[in-house]
């Protein structure tokens, strides 16, 4: 199904990836190989698809960036109105979990103590250990 281009790989989805979802929705099913190429493909192709008519809806609207309205009303547009609702509730999934993952690398700013404040108190904790150990090791 690959050409002899060798770029048609990077224009597929891992097959590690759909064999990990095949085999999440699917647990007690056995799937063909040709058949897993088949759904590979047929990714492949809906994310083409998806994508291209995204693009165009954002060019129309005169923006450079894809947004995710551009994918919903791609969707739309192409006939898949029905995985809209399913498509938003994912999209506030991914929106929540990095809202949490940008309040957790900014709790270390928010402490409001320079890095080279905090490496030295770091490097000062690490000599107190060091010199307990020599006593610890005295004493045995």
């Amino acid at each position: 199904m690959a050409s002899s281009s060798g770029n048609d790989d990077d224009l597929t989805i891992p097959r590690a990836a759909i064999n990990k979802m095949i085999k999440e929705t699917l647990p007690n099913v056995r799937v063909a190989n040709d058949a897993r190429e088949l759904v590979v493909n047929c990714c492949t192709e809906f994310i083409h698809l998806i994508s291209s008519e995204a693009n165009e809806i954002c060019n129309k609207s005169e923006k450079k960036t894809i947004s995710p309205e551009h994918v919903i009303q791609a969707l739309e547009s192409l006939g898949f109105g029905s995985y809209i609702s399913e498509v938003k509730d994912v999209l506030q999934e991914c929106k929540t979990v990095a809202l949490k993952r940008r309040k957790a690398s900014s709790r270390l700013e928010n402490l409001g103590i320079p890095e080279e404040e905090l490496l030295r108190q770091q490097q000062e904790l690490f000599a107190q250990v060091s010199e307990a150990m020599l006593v610890l090791m005295r004493l045995e």
